[in-house]
Protein backbone atom coordinates (compact mmCIF):
# COMPACT_ATOMS: atom_id res chain seq x y z
CA UNK A 1 0.00 0.00 0.00
CA UNK A 2 1.24 3.20 -1.24
CA UNK A 3 1.95 5.33 1.83
CA UNK A 4 2.04 8.43 0.91
CA UNK A 5 -1.68 8.96 -0.26
CA UNK A 6 -3.58 11.52 1.96
CA UNK A 7 -6.93 10.42 3.52
CA UNK A 8 -9.22 13.01 3.74
CA UNK A 9 -12.00 11.89 6.17
CA UNK A 10 -15.65 13.37 5.99
CA UNK A 11 -17.34 13.15 9.45
CA UNK A 12 -20.11 14.10 11.61
CA UNK A 13 -23.35 13.37 13.00
CA UNK A 14 -26.21 12.54 11.42
CA UNK A 15 -27.89 14.47 8.16
CA UNK A 16 -24.82 16.95 7.74
CA UNK A 17 -24.11 15.97 4.23
CA UNK A 18 -21.37 14.12 4.27
CA UNK A 19 -21.91 11.74 1.94
CA UNK A 20 -22.94 14.11 -0.53
CA UNK A 21 -20.03 16.71 0.29
CA UNK A 22 -17.70 13.41 0.30
CA UNK A 23 -18.76 13.03 -3.13
CA UNK A 24 -18.34 16.28 -4.25
CA UNK A 25 -14.88 16.61 -3.52
CA UNK A 26 -13.69 13.60 -4.99
CA UNK A 27 -15.25 14.84 -8.48
CA UNK A 28 -13.96 18.68 -7.46
CA UNK A 29 -10.35 16.64 -6.58
CA UNK A 30 -10.63 14.36 -9.08
CA UNK A 31 -9.76 11.54 -6.69
CA UNK A 32 -10.95 8.14 -5.74
CA UNK A 33 -13.66 8.16 -2.87
CA UNK A 34 -14.54 5.60 -0.08
CA UNK A 35 -18.40 5.16 0.22
CA UNK A 36 -20.20 4.53 3.28
CA UNK A 37 -19.88 0.81 4.30
CA UNK A 38 -22.75 0.89 7.01
CA UNK A 39 -25.19 2.64 4.98
CA UNK A 40 -25.24 -0.84 2.39
CA UNK A 41 -25.04 -3.17 5.59
CA UNK A 42 -27.45 -1.44 7.55
CA UNK A 43 -30.12 -1.19 4.57
CA UNK A 44 -30.05 -4.80 4.77
CA UNK A 45 -30.59 -5.58 8.00
CA UNK A 46 -33.67 -7.56 9.22
CA UNK A 47 -33.57 -7.73 12.45
CA UNK A 48 -32.15 -4.96 14.98
CA UNK A 49 -27.94 -4.53 15.15
CA UNK A 50 -25.58 -5.84 17.52
CA UNK A 51 -21.98 -5.57 18.32
CA UNK A 52 -21.54 -8.01 15.54
CA UNK A 53 -23.28 -6.57 12.98
CA UNK A 54 -20.88 -3.22 14.26
CA UNK A 55 -17.60 -5.54 13.97
CA UNK A 56 -18.81 -6.03 10.05
CA UNK A 57 -19.58 -2.97 9.50
CA UNK A 58 -15.46 -2.04 10.52
CA UNK A 59 -14.43 -4.69 8.95
CA UNK A 60 -16.48 -3.72 5.66
CA UNK A 61 -15.35 0.13 5.77
CA UNK A 62 -11.50 -0.77 5.99
CA UNK A 63 -12.27 -3.55 2.63
CA UNK A 64 -13.43 -0.24 0.79
CA UNK A 65 -10.75 1.72 1.70
CA UNK A 66 -7.74 -0.57 1.15
CA UNK A 67 -9.43 -1.27 -2.30
CA UNK A 68 -9.36 2.19 -2.94
CA UNK A 69 -5.78 2.67 -1.28
CA UNK A 70 -4.23 -0.10 -3.46
CA UNK A 71 -5.77 0.76 -6.70
CA UNK A 72 -5.91 4.80 -6.66
CA UNK A 73 -3.62 6.58 -8.92
CA UNK A 74 -3.96 9.76 -6.93
CA UNK A 75 -1.85 11.01 -3.77
CA UNK A 76 -5.19 11.92 -1.69
CA UNK A 77 -8.78 10.20 -1.48
CA UNK A 78 -11.84 10.53 0.32
CA UNK A 79 -13.55 9.04 2.46
CA UNK A 80 -17.51 9.22 3.26
CA UNK A 81 -16.95 8.67 7.11
CA UNK A 82 -14.49 6.33 9.00
CA UNK A 83 -14.99 3.72 11.29
CA UNK A 84 -14.91 6.32 13.97
CA UNK A 85 -18.82 6.13 13.81
CA UNK A 86 -19.02 2.93 14.65
CA UNK A 87 -17.15 3.71 18.12
CA UNK A 88 -19.65 6.37 18.88
CA UNK A 89 -22.66 4.22 17.33
CA UNK A 90 -21.40 1.00 19.29
CA UNK A 91 -20.98 3.45 22.77
CA UNK A 92 -24.65 5.07 21.94
CA UNK A 93 -27.21 1.90 21.19
CA UNK A 94 -24.98 -1.01 22.89
CA UNK A 95 -23.20 0.49 25.52
CA UNK A 96 -19.71 -0.35 24.17
CA UNK A 97 -16.95 -0.77 21.37
CA UNK A 98 -16.08 -3.69 20.19
CA UNK A 99 -11.73 -4.04 21.18
CA UNK A 100 -10.89 -4.67 17.36
CA UNK A 101 -12.24 -1.43 16.77
CA UNK A 102 -10.63 0.01 19.76
CA UNK A 103 -7.19 -1.13 18.67
CA UNK A 104 -7.09 0.00 15.11
CA UNK A 105 -8.32 3.86 16.03
CA UNK A 106 -4.59 5.21 16.56
CA UNK A 107 -3.06 2.53 14.15
CA UNK A 108 -5.68 3.82 11.49
CA UNK A 109 -5.39 7.98 11.07
CA UNK A 110 -6.49 9.92 8.48
CA UNK A 111 -4.29 12.97 7.64
CA UNK A 112 -7.47 15.23 7.88
CA UNK A 113 -10.93 15.26 9.01
CA UNK A 114 -13.63 17.52 8.48
CA UNK A 115 -16.63 17.46 10.62
CA UNK A 116 -19.39 18.29 8.97
CA UNK A 117 -21.82 20.95 11.37
CA UNK A 118 -25.30 20.79 12.17
CA UNK A 119 -26.40 23.82 10.62
CA UNK A 120 -28.02 21.99 7.83
CA UNK A 121 -31.60 20.83 8.00
CA UNK A 122 -32.81 17.50 8.83
CA UNK A 123 -33.26 15.21 6.09
CA UNK A 124 -35.60 12.25 7.27
CA UNK A 125 -33.98 9.03 5.85
CA UNK A 126 -35.31 5.55 7.45
CA UNK A 127 -31.45 4.98 8.48
CA UNK A 128 -31.25 8.35 10.06
CA UNK A 129 -32.42 7.89 14.04
CA UNK A 130 -31.67 11.04 16.00
CA UNK A 131 -33.37 14.39 14.43
CA UNK A 132 -33.30 15.79 18.34
CA UNK A 133 -29.89 15.03 19.53
CA UNK A 134 -27.58 16.61 16.41
CA UNK A 135 -26.21 19.16 19.32
CA UNK A 136 -25.26 16.13 21.21
CA UNK A 137 -23.75 13.83 19.00
CA UNK A 138 -21.44 17.12 16.97
CA UNK A 139 -19.88 17.03 20.69
CA UNK A 140 -19.21 13.39 20.87
CA UNK A 141 -17.52 14.04 17.27
CA UNK A 142 -15.41 16.41 19.02
CA UNK A 143 -14.66 14.45 21.57
CA UNK A 144 -13.91 11.60 19.79
CA UNK A 145 -11.69 13.38 17.25
CA UNK A 146 -9.57 14.93 19.97
CA UNK A 147 -9.08 11.62 21.73
CA UNK A 148 -7.02 11.04 18.62
CA UNK A 149 -5.18 13.61 18.56
CA UNK A 150 -7.12 14.33 14.84
CA UNK A 151 -6.39 17.20 12.54
CA UNK A 152 -9.51 18.46 12.04
CA UNK A 153 -11.97 21.03 10.98
CA UNK A 154 -15.52 22.47 10.85
CA UNK A 155 -17.11 22.34 8.01
CA UNK A 156 -20.09 25.02 8.52
CA UNK A 157 -22.51 26.80 5.65
CA UNK A 158 -24.91 25.97 3.30
CA UNK A 159 -24.73 25.08 -0.59
CA UNK A 160 -21.86 26.22 -2.71
CA UNK A 161 -20.59 28.22 1.07
CA UNK A 162 -20.56 25.01 2.94
CA UNK A 163 -18.23 23.07 -0.11
CA UNK A 164 -16.19 26.12 -0.70
CA UNK A 165 -15.08 26.35 3.01
CA UNK A 166 -14.68 22.37 2.38
CA UNK A 167 -12.02 23.01 -0.35
CA UNK A 168 -10.48 25.80 1.43
CA UNK A 169 -10.05 23.23 4.75
CA UNK A 170 -8.07 20.87 2.11
CA UNK A 171 -6.41 23.63 -0.02
CA UNK A 172 -4.71 24.90 3.40
CA UNK A 173 -4.01 21.24 4.61
CA UNK A 174 -2.59 20.40 1.38
CA UNK A 175 -0.14 23.75 1.11
CA UNK A 176 1.19 22.78 4.40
Amino acid sequence: MNKSIKKIAIVGPESTGKSTMSQLLAKYYKVSWVPEYARYYCENLVAPYTLQDEVNMYYGQIALEDAILVTTQNDLIICDTTFVTVKIWSDEMLGETPQIVLDALPKRPYDLYLLMDIDLPWQDDPLRDFPNQREYFIEVWHKELKALNANYKVISGLGDVRVQHAIAAINEFLAL
